[in-house]
């Protein structure tokens, strides 16, 4: 059996930065916490006998959140034969707490003390050889980022893992080591003896899960809550904080000793969070970025070249070349159809925003990878708690940006079961990578390519999560105290070319790549569906699309969204089409208003979309093609996070009533508003607006009436 060596520290220490570059593997990186939100596995680097595992961040072994339980379930059940904790230098105090219980566990540790680029800047010097004296384990001092040290703390792991030295062992003062020594002497003398002091201190903390797990008496259990006691009145505190107490003071002295701190300066990163984290300033500086970051990707550079693939390439050169090719071969009129009218026209009109998309991916992976968007997630999370909210659920948010799918799996992080169900529903509010293209088209065919249109959409997904989990907080179900929210805000950061590239590359790969293989085999069944049917002369090609099965399907169901201004067939069957993959609404619209021409503009596809809405009825569709369930695969992700059928059930069906409401009252006020008309269905928009507000403004809950416990929690 080879080697297995667990990678282990604090949220956003780099760990998953030294993943990558002892692996050789591309997991993703990010500038906040929560990023790793289960172990990966892959193989370091010239040795193929030894697997490295990439914990998820944790501030402590206590198992009071989903990551804690994966991390403190792997290292205590598979018990790896070395573990690698990395230690982020800039925070010393804080990340080797977590360090004193990893030694503990009876197993070879090194530490590996990151970001050793930013101690010699700041001008600090760390005693690696004093610090390893203290600890009694190998410290090896590194910058996983610039890719130092690297070299050595691989030999000094494998070399721990070969040798098992000493595990060392801390004496706490008198009073914790006598209650310790007695829980040891009375319940554990027959466990090894280097992994006894771990467990005593577990049981000493009131640990439930050590003790059902060690099968323990109760009257066993009562000579343990006597020592406690005793220790709890001589100390004048809880033997959770005792225990705090005294991990901080050792590390105190640990730090002290081994770490010269230069004198400190007001930092750059500290000039500029003064403004950009200021209590009235940060907002309006937050909505400028996201507003500039869609102006220049969607309307200005990114528009000019996605109007000449969309105009020039995919509506003009590609159709010309293949058809002159098709002609040529002199093959069948259906298979030409299907190439031109159903491959070029649907897959050509995703493929046309992907330079509006690369773009996006290159401007929001500046902005997180220089620390920006932690000091969002820092920003919102004083707004969320301000209703109730946690700002942990702003973290799946950021992330579900580029994808739903890691987004929803991100909500782990968060400890509370209500709250992590509550954020699993509305993560993919936020317009997804899938989504641009919708926003594109319509901005560039109803709002004359108008630069609000994106930033707008993206503050419409944000205003329905936080509106969604206002108002959810006030039933029973999801009431209760927000998750608490700890993150350590990075210091600035110029982003690396590298490792911006390949980022921009990955997602934007995935998109083609989706673009290829899904989207391309929806195009020949949409164009299927819409050139075959039923018609005087029985099944066959039509010569209207009208008479076609797609359109029959459309048109039986028209009627659940003609309150909201689209009840036209091609929107609906574009809608449904787009639950494939949401990419999949804009092929749609490609090959269904590829048939047709006006007269003034000729074959230009997104002409016939200005002629067929309105600014209204687009921005109806539009919102609710934002809002409503995700892609299969999204909700894929959601029946594994819930672990429930009829709360994956409720989550699909709440978030496609949602989007129903709101679009339904965007268009009937709307127009309402433009055109004086006040009918049935304004009403029924009126009183879900009057409903929407009465639940904002309600008291809520005190105590949930059904406490909700996850799975995960469940597991020791």
């Amino acid at each position: 059996m080879g080697i297995r060596i667990a990678l282990a520290g604090n949220p956003n220490c780099g760990k998953t930065t030294l993943f990558n570059a002892l692996t050789g593997l591309r997991q993703s990186v990010g500038n906040w916490p929560g990023v790793t939100v289960e172990k990966k596995e892959g193989r370091l680097k010239g040795h193929p006998d030894v697997s490295v595992t990439d914990l998820p961040g944790i501030y402590s072994l206590s198992p009071y959140s989903p990551e804690e339980i994966v991390a403190r379930t792997y290292l205590v059940e598979e018990k790896p034969e070395v573990i690698l904790n990395i230690v982020d230098g800039t925070n010393l105090e804080r990340n080797l707490y977590l360090t004193t219980q990893l030694i503990e566990l009876g197993m070879p540790v090194v530490v590996a003390v990151n970001m050793l680029d930013l101690l010699q800047k700041n001008g600090d010097v760390l005693d690696t050889g004093k610090l390893s004296e203290k600890l009694g384990c190998p410290v090896v001092a590194i910058s996983a980022l610039e890719e130092m040290g690297i070299e050595e703390a691989v030999s000094q792991t494998l070399h721990a893992a070969d040798n098992m030295p000493k595990v060392a062992r801390h004496h706490y003062s008198g009073a914790l080591e006598h209650a310790l020594a007695h829980i040891e002497e009375r319940v554990l003398h027959e466990l090894p003896e280097n992994i006894q002091h771990w467990y005593a201190i577990r049981l000493f903390e009131r640990d439930r899960k050590i003790a059902d797990k060690l099968g323990l008496t109760p009257e066993q259990l009562a000579h343990i809550e006597k020592d406690i006691i005793a220790c709890e009145e001589e100390l004048d505190n809880d033997s959770e904080s005792i225990m705090s107490m005294e991990r901080y003071d050792w590390v105190g002295k640990l730090v002290a000793a081994s770490l010269h701190a230069a004198p400190r300066q007001v930092s750059t990163s500290d000039k500029i969070d003064r403004v950009v984290t200021n209590r009235f300033l940060a907002l309006p500086i937050f909505g400028l970025v996201i507003t500039g970051i869609y102006y220049v990707a969607m309307h200005s550079i990114g528009a000019f070249i996605t109007d000449w693939m969309n105009d020039d390439l995919f509506g003009g050169i590609v159709p010309e070349v293949v058809g002159s090719w098709l002609e040529n071969m002199e093959v069948e009129e259906w298979l030409s159809g299907l190439i031109l009218d159903g491959i070029v026209a649907g897959v050509g009109a995703v493929l046309g925003f992907v330079p509006q998309i690369l773009l996006l991916f290159i401007m929001l992976g500046i902005v997180e990878a220089c620390g920006y968007m932690a000091r969002v997630a820092f920003i919102l999370d004083r707004i969320f708690h301000k209703f109730g909210l946690s700002g942990k659920s702003f973290i799946p948010i950021l992330i579900g940006t580029g994808c739903g799918i890691p987004g929803v799996m991100a909500s782990r992080t968060i400890e509370n079961e209500a709250d992590r169900r509550m954020t699993v529903m509305t993560t993919t509010f936020i317009p997804c990578s899938a989504k641009l293209p919708i926003i594109a088209m319509f901005a560039g065919a109803i709002f004359n390519d108008a630069w609000w249109v994106a930033p707008a959409a993206y503050f419409t997904g944000i205003a329905a999560i936080i509106i969604s989990g206002i108002i959810l907080k006030k039933t029973r179900i999801f009431a209760g105290d927000p998750a608490p929210f700890v993150m350590e805000l990075p210091p600035y950061r110029f982003p690396r070319i590298g490792a911006l590239a390949r980022t921009t590359w990955e997602r934007g790969f995935s998109f083609i790549k989706k673009a290829s293989t899904i989207i391309l085999l929806s195009t020949i069944l949409i164009w299927f569906m819409s050139s075959y049917g039923w018609s005087e002369d029985g099944w066959g090609m039509v010569e209207e699309m009208e008479d076609s099965v797609l359109a029959v399907v459309g048109n039986g169901m028209n009627w659940l969204f003609t309150p909201l201004g689209w009840g036209d067939w091609k929107a609906v069957v574009a809608t449904i089409t787009g639950l494939i993959a949401k990419e999949n609404l804009v092929g749609t619209f490609g090959i269904l208003y590829g048939f047709e021409e006006v007269e003034e503009t000729g074959n230009e596809i997104w002409a016939q979309l200005a002629v067929s809405y309105t600014g209204l009825s687009a921005w109806s569709l539009l919102v609710f093609n934002l809002l409503c369930a995700p892609c299969f695969a999204a909700m894929g992700a959601i029946r594994r996070e819930m672990n429930n059928w009829k709360w994956f059930l409720f989550a699909i069906g709440y978030q496609c009533v949602f989007a129903w409401c709101v679009a339904l009252c965007f268009y009937q006020i709307g127009m309402w508003f433009t055109t004086g008309v006040f009918g049935f269905w304004t009403a029924v928009a009126c009183a879900l607006v009057v409903f929407a507000v009465y639940m904002l403004f309600r008291k809520g809950y005190v105590e949930k009436a059904v406490k909700v416990v996850s799975e995960e929690q469940q597991v020791s």
